[in-house]
């Protein structure tokens, strides 16, 4: 089943445009406006693809007669050397939006390209990626669509769609019970979800009744015991600094979910590259 895009690429793609060709692209403005480009895109190295409506939108606000034919589909495992896309147009507007729709593609193939890396490494245990908050500011929809480009899933997508009840919150309401009454005469149809640091604080959630604990830091012993003393009353959550190395250990003491705050905060662009093609080197692309 296709995964839905956000519905705000047009706008996240405007401001995009905004601060990179301000009041024009000087530069591009050397090339006469009637000289026609052809182009492709092409992976440098290894990766899952992701971005392509992104990219596609930039050449659709600077020129609509922009031609694109992609040979990659989002989601899709990309490799080194590979042609991913090729495009044909007036050189001004290829020109202008090339990095602009470039940063988009090789930004979010690489939080793709991390959830494949993770999901991957969990393959046959219970436990589901998940991602996190903590993601780079405006490119929230897109990321969290990256990410389950790459296979894994999406925590909550703000503060405004689930109740995650942490460390500060509870010493700020006063502790684990007073914070979950407030949660309750609150009464948002919105899951509830309270973060403990040790064994104890479990034990304290599960006999107020919390479904959902976040295990902020939890050793491998920890974890086993928590899904031990839980006994399905509860989904656990495993969080705090997991690594690659980490991953498979962690999925196999039992836990539901792991969130990876590295998939999008920890981004390392794919390495993509657009060139120009000389006149013999141009395929046709189709209408």
């Amino acid at each position: 089943m296709p995964i839905p895009l956000p519905t705000d690429i047009p706008a996240t793609v405007q401001r995009a445009l905004a601060e990179d060709v301000g009041g024009g692209d000087l530069t591009a403005a050397l090339i006469p406006a009637v000289t026609q480009a052809h182009g492709r895109v092409i992976s440098r190295e290894d990766a899952v693809l992701c971005g392509i409506a992104w990219f596609d939108e930039v050449f659709r606000q600077l020129d609509d007669r922009i031609r694109i034919h992609w040979q990659a589909h989002d989601g899709e495992r990309v490799h080194r050397d590979q042609v991913l896309c090729r495009l044909q147009g007036a050189a001004r507007g290829l020109l202008t939006g090339e990095r602009t729709a470039l940063n988009f593609l090789q930004t979010l193939s690489a939080t793709a390209t991390a959830a494949r890396v993770c999901a991957d490494a969990v393959l046959g245990t219970r436990a589901v990626i998940l991602d996190t908050r903590k993601t780079l500011p405006g490119l929230r929809t897109a990321q969290k669509y990256a990410v389950r480009c790459g296979g894994a899933s999406n925590h909550r997508m703000g503060l405004h769609d689930g109740i995650l009840i942490k460390e500060n919150h509870i010493m700020a309401a006063g502790g684990i019970r007073a914070a979950l009454a407030a949660a309750q005469r609150q009464s948002a149809k919105v899951p509830v979800e309270v973060e403990v640091e040790n064994i104890e604080e479990l034990r304290e959630a599960l006999a107020a009744g919390v479904t959902m604990l976040l295990l902020d830091n939890f050793d491998l012993h920890r974890l086993r015991e928590a899904v031990h003393l839980t006994a399905g009353r509860a989904k656990l959550e495993a969080s705090g600094g997991i690594d690659m190395a980490q991953l498979r250990a962690v999925a196999e003491t039992g836990v539901d979910y792991i969130s990876v705050g590295a998939l999008t905060k920890h981004v390392r662009a794919v390495d993509l590259s657009l060139r120009f093609e000389m006149q013999g080197d141009q395929s046709p692309i189709p209408a």
